[in-house]
């Protein structure tokens, strides 16, 4: 497991985020847009997955698109990145883009040691996952979410369903008493992903600093 880190190493706020190849020439770039949304001393600290469709999903589903099938390793993943976590004193967040927001985000079903989740652009529209929402608790009270104003445009029957998943998702976790906002972006998938994933992160530490002041 690589990982690539930003910021003070001292900081009391660490964000976990999975990222691939693709994403790591903006990684600098969001982070310097995270820092300038949001007067917080964070730690961001990006793991290279090697194996996309396997290490993000949560169960194995067909491939939607090419010929490469989804396979179930998230759970070994998050274990990985739950030793990143072992400091008690420090506060997690996690967060990621498209199939890495959608893991962001079941990660938060399964364990209770992340504070906030910015899922940008998640990939909603993966095969079962509306239903395991309906059907477990969310163990974070904070949850950001975005998509692409463009994004279910596609011809693509099963990735046309990620706007009407994700705006369900939204009044899911509304519902249940989760700080959850859902925000359009212009644009399709492949646009501005440090940006929207930095605007996720600073979304929720916002929230965060925001309720700390109030007490």
């Amino acid at each position: 497991m690589k990982t690539y880190e930003f910021g003070n190493v001292d900081a009391d706020i660490v964000l976990i985020q999975p990222v691939g190849g693709h994403d790591l020439e903006g990684i600098e770039n969001e982070f310097a847009a995270i820092a300038g949304s949001c007067d917080v001393n964070f730690r961001l600290i990006t793991v290279r997955i090697d194996d996309w469709n396997n290490d993000l999903s949560p169960w194995e589903a067909p491939a939607v698109f090419g010929k490469e099938s989804f396979g179930s390793g998230a759970s070994k993943t998050l274990g990985e990145l739950l030793e990143l976590c072992g400091d008690k004193g420090r506060t997690y967040y996690i967060g990621g883009y498209s199939l890495a927001g959608l893991f962001a985000l079941w990660a938060a079903y399964q364990t209770d040691v992340f504070k906030g989740v910015a899922a940008a652009s998640p990939s909603m529209w993966f095969p079962g996952f509306a239903d395991y929402m309906d059907k477990n608790e969310i163990r974070t009270d904070t949850v950001y979410l975005s998509l692409g104003d463009r994004e279910e445009k596609t011809r693509n029957p099963v990735m046309a369903t990620v706007g009407d998943r994700i705006r369900k998702a939204h009044v899911l976790l509304k519902e249940r008493g989760v700080n959850c906002i859902l925000e359009w972006n212009g644009g399709n998938h492949f646009r501005d992903a440090d940006l929207r994933t930095a605007k996720a992160f600073a979304w929720v530490l916002n929230q965060k600093t925001d309720h700390a002041d109030r007490f």
